[in-house]
Protein backbone atom coordinates (compact mmCIF):
# COMPACT_ATOMS: atom_id res chain seq x y z
CA UNK A 1 0.00 0.00 0.00
CA UNK A 2 1.29 3.42 -0.85
CA UNK A 3 2.16 6.55 1.78
CA UNK A 4 -0.84 8.21 0.25
CA UNK A 5 -3.25 5.44 0.61
CA UNK A 6 -1.95 4.57 4.15
CA UNK A 7 -2.67 8.21 5.09
CA UNK A 8 -6.25 8.39 3.23
CA UNK A 9 -7.43 5.38 5.07
CA UNK A 10 -6.26 7.13 8.35
CA UNK A 11 -8.13 10.40 8.02
CA UNK A 12 -8.89 11.85 11.40
CA UNK A 13 -12.92 11.35 12.09
CA UNK A 14 -13.19 14.69 14.19
CA UNK A 15 -16.23 16.82 15.19
CA UNK A 16 -16.59 18.87 12.05
CA UNK A 17 -16.61 14.99 10.09
CA UNK A 18 -19.71 13.29 11.85
CA UNK A 19 -20.90 16.71 14.25
CA UNK A 20 -24.33 16.58 11.67
CA UNK A 21 -24.92 12.85 11.88
CA UNK A 22 -24.74 12.06 15.48
CA UNK A 23 -26.00 13.00 18.98
CA UNK A 24 -24.03 16.04 20.73
CA UNK A 25 -22.63 14.12 23.35
CA UNK A 26 -21.21 11.72 21.49
CA UNK A 27 -20.16 14.61 19.41
CA UNK A 28 -18.84 16.50 22.56
CA UNK A 29 -16.21 13.22 22.90
CA UNK A 30 -14.87 13.64 19.21
CA UNK A 31 -14.72 17.09 19.36
CA UNK A 32 -11.83 16.97 21.83
CA UNK A 33 -10.03 13.85 20.66
CA UNK A 34 -9.43 12.15 17.29
CA UNK A 35 -9.58 8.66 16.94
CA UNK A 36 -7.79 7.22 13.52
CA UNK A 37 -9.71 5.35 11.56
CA UNK A 38 -8.18 1.60 11.04
CA UNK A 39 -8.04 -0.04 7.67
CA UNK A 40 -8.96 -3.62 9.75
CA UNK A 41 -10.92 -4.31 12.07
CA UNK A 42 -9.48 -5.36 16.13
CA UNK A 43 -9.76 -8.39 17.45
CA UNK A 44 -12.11 -9.02 20.42
CA UNK A 45 -12.45 -8.05 23.95
CA UNK A 46 -9.05 -5.59 23.22
CA UNK A 47 -8.01 -1.97 24.12
CA UNK A 48 -6.56 0.78 21.84
CA UNK A 49 -3.24 1.69 23.76
CA UNK A 50 -3.96 5.37 24.67
CA UNK A 51 -1.73 7.95 23.04
CA UNK A 52 -1.98 12.04 23.10
CA UNK A 53 -4.97 12.91 21.14
CA UNK A 54 -6.44 9.92 20.84
CA UNK A 55 -9.62 8.45 21.67
CA UNK A 56 -9.15 4.97 24.07
CA UNK A 57 -11.89 2.68 22.58
CA UNK A 58 -12.91 -0.54 24.43
CA UNK A 59 -13.94 -2.80 22.37
CA UNK A 60 -16.84 -5.45 23.02
CA UNK A 61 -18.22 -8.55 21.87
CA UNK A 62 -21.72 -7.87 21.66
CA UNK A 63 -21.83 -8.31 17.87
CA UNK A 64 -25.02 -10.39 18.53
CA UNK A 65 -26.90 -8.55 20.82
CA UNK A 66 -30.25 -7.73 19.30
CA UNK A 67 -29.74 -4.14 18.59
CA UNK A 68 -27.00 -5.10 16.11
CA UNK A 69 -28.62 -7.50 14.81
CA UNK A 70 -31.24 -4.91 13.74
CA UNK A 71 -28.92 -2.44 12.57
CA UNK A 72 -26.96 -4.41 10.29
CA UNK A 73 -30.17 -5.71 8.61
CA UNK A 74 -30.86 -2.64 7.77
CA UNK A 75 -27.00 -1.26 6.48
CA UNK A 76 -27.40 -4.48 4.04
CA UNK A 77 -30.88 -2.73 2.94
CA UNK A 78 -28.69 0.53 2.12
CA UNK A 79 -26.08 -1.84 0.41
CA UNK A 80 -23.62 -2.01 3.43
CA UNK A 81 -22.80 -5.56 3.92
CA UNK A 82 -21.29 -6.48 7.31
CA UNK A 83 -19.92 -9.73 8.32
CA UNK A 84 -19.40 -10.86 12.31
CA UNK A 85 -15.86 -8.94 12.38
CA UNK A 86 -17.87 -5.80 12.43
CA UNK A 87 -18.18 -5.23 15.87
CA UNK A 88 -19.54 -2.25 17.73
CA UNK A 89 -17.45 0.49 19.34
CA UNK A 90 -14.43 -0.07 16.16
CA UNK A 91 -14.17 1.66 13.38
CA UNK A 92 -13.98 -0.33 9.86
CA UNK A 93 -13.18 0.63 6.38
CA UNK A 94 -15.33 -0.53 3.92
CA UNK A 95 -16.53 -0.42 0.53
CA UNK A 96 -18.77 1.71 -0.37
CA UNK A 97 -22.04 0.96 -2.38
CA UNK A 98 -22.40 4.28 -3.89
CA UNK A 99 -18.83 4.90 -5.35
CA UNK A 100 -17.62 1.48 -5.54
CA UNK A 101 -14.13 2.47 -4.45
CA UNK A 102 -13.84 4.09 -7.53
CA UNK A 103 -11.00 3.45 -9.85
CA UNK A 104 -8.69 2.08 -7.21
CA UNK A 105 -10.93 -0.27 -5.44
CA UNK A 106 -10.82 1.69 -2.14
CA UNK A 107 -12.03 0.70 1.21
CA UNK A 108 -13.13 4.10 1.16
CA UNK A 109 -16.19 4.22 4.13
CA UNK A 110 -15.43 4.52 7.93
CA UNK A 111 -18.28 2.84 9.15
CA UNK A 112 -18.88 2.88 12.98
CA UNK A 113 -21.30 1.05 15.22
CA UNK A 114 -21.31 2.80 18.41
CA UNK A 115 -20.35 0.89 21.43
CA UNK A 116 -24.32 0.10 22.96
CA UNK A 117 -25.21 -0.56 19.61
CA UNK A 118 -28.07 2.18 19.15
CA UNK A 119 -26.81 3.69 16.08
CA UNK A 120 -24.68 2.94 13.20
CA UNK A 121 -22.88 5.81 11.23
CA UNK A 122 -20.81 6.16 7.99
CA UNK A 123 -18.91 8.43 5.32
CA UNK A 124 -17.28 7.40 2.21
CA UNK A 125 -13.61 9.72 2.25
CA UNK A 126 -13.74 9.56 -1.66
CA UNK A 127 -14.13 13.31 -2.57
CA UNK A 128 -16.28 12.68 -5.45
CA UNK A 129 -19.19 10.82 -3.16
CA UNK A 130 -19.05 11.72 0.31
CA UNK A 131 -21.63 9.80 0.99
CA UNK A 132 -22.24 10.34 4.74
CA UNK A 133 -25.30 9.04 7.07
CA UNK A 134 -26.71 7.06 10.38
CA UNK A 135 -28.97 4.56 10.74
CA UNK A 136 -31.01 3.71 14.73
CA UNK A 137 -31.99 0.48 15.95
CA UNK A 138 -34.84 2.54 17.39
CA UNK A 139 -38.16 1.21 15.00
CA UNK A 140 -39.22 5.01 16.05
CA UNK A 141 -35.99 6.95 15.02
CA UNK A 142 -36.23 4.99 11.35
CA UNK A 143 -39.87 5.88 10.62
CA UNK A 144 -39.36 9.34 12.45
CA UNK A 145 -36.98 10.34 8.95
CA UNK A 146 -34.24 10.39 10.88
CA UNK A 147 -32.44 8.22 8.61
CA UNK A 148 -34.00 8.73 5.32
CA UNK A 149 -31.01 11.39 4.81
CA UNK A 150 -28.41 8.93 4.97
CA UNK A 151 -29.88 7.16 1.79
CA UNK A 152 -29.45 9.86 -0.51
CA UNK A 153 -25.87 11.61 -1.86
CA UNK A 154 -26.79 14.69 -2.81
CA UNK A 155 -28.60 17.47 -1.90
CA UNK A 156 -30.58 19.02 -4.61
CA UNK A 157 -33.05 22.07 -4.59
CA UNK A 158 -35.24 23.80 -7.34
CA UNK A 159 -32.56 26.32 -7.35
CA UNK A 160 -29.46 24.19 -7.97
CA UNK A 161 -31.41 22.01 -10.80
CA UNK A 162 -33.04 24.48 -12.65
CA UNK A 163 -36.61 24.15 -11.86
CA UNK A 164 -39.25 26.33 -12.83
CA UNK A 165 -43.40 25.85 -12.50
CA UNK A 166 -44.85 24.16 -15.81
CA UNK A 167 -45.51 26.71 -18.82
CA UNK A 168 -48.14 26.89 -21.30
CA UNK A 169 -46.96 24.85 -23.60
CA UNK A 170 -46.35 21.36 -20.63
CA UNK A 171 -50.21 22.30 -19.00
CA UNK A 172 -51.69 21.76 -22.82
CA UNK A 173 -49.34 18.80 -23.31
CA UNK A 174 -50.75 17.77 -19.85
CA UNK A 175 -54.41 18.75 -20.41
CA UNK A 176 -54.89 16.29 -23.48
CA UNK A 177 -53.88 13.88 -21.10
CA UNK A 178 -56.74 14.53 -19.33
CA UNK A 179 -54.00 15.88 -15.88
CA UNK A 180 -55.42 19.09 -14.02
CA UNK A 181 -53.03 21.68 -13.24
CA UNK A 182 -54.58 20.52 -9.45
CA UNK A 183 -52.84 17.28 -9.91
CA UNK A 184 -49.81 18.97 -11.38
CA UNK A 185 -49.02 20.89 -8.63
CA UNK A 186 -49.93 18.57 -5.92
CA UNK A 187 -47.19 16.39 -6.94
CA UNK A 188 -44.83 19.27 -7.89
CA UNK A 189 -44.63 18.77 -11.03
CA UNK A 190 -41.89 21.23 -12.74
CA UNK A 191 -40.16 22.17 -16.10
CA UNK A 192 -36.34 23.19 -16.97
CA UNK A 193 -35.57 26.56 -17.05
CA UNK A 194 -33.68 26.18 -20.08
CA UNK A 195 -35.69 24.05 -21.95
CA UNK A 196 -39.27 24.31 -21.97
CA UNK A 197 -39.87 21.45 -23.66
CA UNK A 198 -38.42 18.79 -20.86
CA UNK A 199 -40.81 17.86 -18.11
CA UNK A 200 -39.41 17.44 -14.39
CA UNK A 201 -40.86 14.50 -12.16
CA UNK A 202 -39.71 15.53 -8.46
CA UNK A 203 -39.39 12.76 -6.39
CA UNK A 204 -39.82 13.85 -3.18
CA UNK A 205 -39.22 11.86 0.50
CA UNK A 206 -40.55 13.68 3.30
CA UNK A 207 -41.29 17.03 1.77
CA UNK A 208 -38.10 17.35 0.74
CA UNK A 209 -36.78 16.75 -2.72
CA UNK A 210 -34.60 13.68 -3.10
CA UNK A 211 -34.22 12.94 -6.96
CA UNK A 212 -35.72 13.98 -10.45
CA UNK A 213 -36.65 12.28 -13.40
CA UNK A 214 -36.76 14.39 -16.98
CA UNK A 215 -38.80 14.02 -20.26
CA UNK A 216 -38.74 15.45 -22.95
CA UNK A 217 -41.43 15.86 -25.54
CA UNK A 218 -40.09 13.11 -27.95
CA UNK A 219 -40.31 10.62 -24.90
CA UNK A 220 -37.12 10.87 -23.81
CA UNK A 221 -36.00 9.50 -20.00
CA UNK A 222 -33.13 10.77 -17.93
CA UNK A 223 -32.53 10.69 -14.25
CA UNK A 224 -30.68 13.30 -12.43
CA UNK A 225 -27.34 12.08 -11.63
CA UNK A 226 -25.98 11.37 -8.37
CA UNK A 227 -29.38 10.37 -6.35
CA UNK A 228 -30.36 7.21 -5.23
CA UNK A 229 -33.55 5.59 -6.88
CA UNK A 230 -36.95 5.58 -4.66
CA UNK A 231 -40.81 5.44 -6.07
CA UNK A 232 -42.23 8.21 -7.16
CA UNK A 233 -44.67 9.69 -5.13
CA UNK A 234 -43.69 7.64 -1.94
CA UNK A 235 -44.68 10.53 -0.26
CA UNK A 236 -48.39 9.35 -0.84
CA UNK A 237 -47.87 5.51 1.06
CA UNK A 238 -46.57 6.73 3.86
CA UNK A 239 -49.49 5.88 6.07
CA UNK A 240 -51.71 3.42 3.96
CA UNK A 241 -51.97 -0.15 4.12
CA UNK A 242 -52.76 -0.39 0.02
CA UNK A 243 -50.49 0.54 -2.66
CA UNK A 244 -51.18 0.48 -6.19
CA UNK A 245 -47.85 0.52 -8.19
CA UNK A 246 -47.77 1.80 -11.93
CA UNK A 247 -44.92 1.99 -14.23
CA UNK A 248 -44.68 5.70 -14.81
CA UNK A 249 -45.20 8.61 -13.55
CA UNK A 250 -47.92 10.14 -15.83
CA UNK A 251 -49.76 6.93 -15.17
CA UNK A 252 -49.15 7.70 -11.32
CA UNK A 253 -50.58 11.38 -11.85
CA UNK A 254 -53.71 9.64 -13.76
CA UNK A 255 -54.93 7.27 -11.32
CA UNK A 256 -55.23 10.54 -9.07
CA UNK A 257 -57.49 11.63 -11.25
CA UNK A 258 -60.01 8.61 -10.79
CA UNK A 259 -59.24 9.13 -6.96
CA UNK A 260 -56.35 6.89 -6.04
CA UNK A 261 -53.82 8.76 -4.12
CA UNK A 262 -52.19 5.64 -3.09
CA UNK A 263 -50.16 5.22 -5.42
CA UNK A 264 -46.44 4.99 -6.57
CA UNK A 265 -44.59 4.72 -9.99
CA UNK A 266 -41.44 2.89 -10.91
CA UNK A 267 -38.47 5.49 -11.59
CA UNK A 268 -36.83 3.65 -14.44
CA UNK A 269 -38.26 1.10 -17.18
CA UNK A 270 -39.78 -2.30 -17.28
CA UNK A 271 -37.50 -5.16 -18.05
CA UNK A 272 -37.59 -6.85 -21.44
CA UNK A 273 -38.59 -10.22 -19.90
CA UNK A 274 -38.33 -11.54 -16.50
CA UNK A 275 -35.49 -13.29 -15.11
CA UNK A 276 -34.47 -16.63 -15.12
CA UNK A 277 -32.06 -16.34 -12.34
CA UNK A 278 -33.30 -16.91 -8.82
CA UNK A 279 -33.52 -13.61 -6.81
CA UNK A 280 -30.05 -11.67 -6.10
CA UNK A 281 -29.29 -10.73 -2.61
CA UNK A 282 -30.56 -7.28 -1.77
CA UNK A 283 -26.87 -5.42 -1.78
CA UNK A 284 -27.03 -7.23 -5.33
CA UNK A 285 -30.39 -6.47 -6.88
CA UNK A 286 -29.36 -3.28 -8.41
CA UNK A 287 -32.28 -2.88 -11.13
CA UNK A 288 -34.35 -2.99 -8.11
CA UNK A 289 -32.52 -1.16 -5.43
CA UNK A 290 -35.64 1.56 -5.73
CA UNK A 291 -38.17 -1.12 -3.95
CA UNK A 292 -35.44 -1.97 -1.19
CA UNK A 293 -34.46 1.96 -0.63
CA UNK A 294 -38.02 2.18 -0.08
CA UNK A 295 -38.36 -0.92 2.00
CA UNK A 296 -40.11 0.22 5.27
CA UNK A 297 -43.14 1.66 3.31
CA UNK A 298 -43.89 -1.15 1.41
CA UNK A 299 -43.67 -3.24 4.50
CA UNK A 300 -47.04 -1.74 5.58
CA UNK A 301 -48.62 -2.74 2.73
CA UNK A 302 -51.11 -5.81 3.26
CA UNK A 303 -52.60 -5.06 -0.35
CA UNK A 304 -50.70 -4.45 -3.24
CA UNK A 305 -52.10 -3.59 -6.84
CA UNK A 306 -49.92 -3.78 -9.71
CA UNK A 307 -51.02 -1.78 -12.48
CA UNK A 308 -48.21 -2.18 -14.64
CA UNK A 309 -48.55 -1.38 -18.48
CA UNK A 310 -50.66 -4.16 -20.83
CA UNK A 311 -47.39 -5.11 -22.85
CA UNK A 312 -44.56 -7.77 -22.69
CA UNK A 313 -42.16 -5.38 -20.38
CA UNK A 314 -45.58 -4.61 -18.38
CA UNK A 315 -45.84 -7.81 -17.50
CA UNK A 316 -42.51 -9.17 -17.07
CA UNK A 317 -42.34 -6.04 -14.73
CA UNK A 318 -45.21 -7.32 -12.70
CA UNK A 319 -43.68 -10.76 -11.99
CA UNK A 320 -40.58 -9.23 -10.73
CA UNK A 321 -42.12 -7.22 -8.55
CA UNK A 322 -44.52 -9.80 -7.29
CA UNK A 323 -41.50 -12.02 -6.77
CA UNK A 324 -40.12 -9.54 -4.62
CA UNK A 325 -43.03 -8.07 -3.15
CA UNK A 326 -44.36 -11.27 -2.40
CA UNK A 327 -47.65 -12.75 -4.71
CA UNK A 328 -49.66 -13.23 -2.04
CA UNK A 329 -50.80 -9.69 -1.03
CA UNK A 330 -50.37 -8.51 -4.74
CA UNK A 331 -53.33 -8.07 -7.17
CA UNK A 332 -53.05 -7.59 -11.12
CA UNK A 333 -54.93 -5.28 -13.32
CA UNK A 334 -56.36 -6.47 -16.06
CA UNK A 335 -56.71 -3.40 -18.72
CA UNK A 336 -60.19 -3.54 -20.80
CA UNK A 337 -60.18 -4.45 -24.47
CA UNK A 338 -59.90 -2.00 -26.73
CA UNK A 339 -61.24 -3.60 -29.93
CA UNK A 340 -61.46 -7.14 -31.02
CA UNK A 341 -57.64 -7.69 -31.03
CA UNK A 342 -56.03 -5.24 -28.75
CA UNK A 343 -56.29 -3.75 -25.62
CA UNK A 344 -55.55 -0.72 -23.56
CA UNK A 345 -51.75 -0.12 -22.74
CA UNK A 346 -51.98 1.35 -19.73
CA UNK A 347 -54.04 4.33 -16.78
CA UNK A 348 -53.36 7.11 -18.88
CA UNK A 349 -55.00 5.51 -22.50
CA UNK A 350 -57.98 4.37 -20.12
CA UNK A 351 -58.34 7.83 -18.21
CA UNK A 352 -58.36 9.40 -22.26
CA UNK A 353 -60.61 7.15 -23.66
CA UNK A 354 -62.56 5.83 -20.89
CA UNK A 355 -62.60 8.79 -18.44
CA UNK A 356 -61.68 8.64 -14.83
CA UNK A 357 -64.75 6.88 -13.48
CA UNK A 358 -64.20 3.89 -15.71
CA UNK A 359 -60.38 3.99 -14.93
CA UNK A 360 -61.42 4.17 -11.13
CA UNK A 361 -63.74 0.68 -11.65
CA UNK A 362 -60.85 -1.35 -13.58
CA UNK A 363 -58.24 -0.97 -10.53
CA UNK A 364 -60.90 -1.88 -8.30
CA UNK A 365 -61.85 -4.98 -9.97
CA UNK A 366 -58.06 -5.99 -10.16
CA UNK A 367 -57.83 -9.63 -9.32
CA UNK A 368 -55.36 -11.62 -7.02
CA UNK A 369 -51.93 -11.67 -8.80
CA UNK A 370 -52.11 -15.66 -8.86
CA UNK A 371 -55.07 -16.07 -10.88
CA UNK A 372 -54.78 -12.99 -12.93
CA UNK A 373 -51.64 -14.69 -15.02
Amino acid sequence: MSVFQNQWLRLPVTQSLFSKLIPRTYAAVLSTRQCPVWCHSLARNTTVPSTPGIVEQVVDNTSDAPKVKVLKERMELLGISLGNSCLPGQYHNLFCPKCKGGQLKERSLSFHIISNGEFAMWRCFRAKCGWAGQVFADDQELYSGVCTTAKFSRKIADESLGLEPLGPKLVAYFRERLISEKTLSRNAVRQLSDNKAVIAFTYKQNGLLVGCKYRALEKRFWLERGTDKILYGIDDIRQVSEIIIVEGEIDKLSLEEAGFRNCVSVPVGAPVKVSSKDLPPIEKDNAFQYLWNCKEYLDKAVRIILATDNDSPGQALAEELARRLGRERCWRVLWPKKDEFSSFKDANEVLQCLGADALKKVVENAEPYTSAN
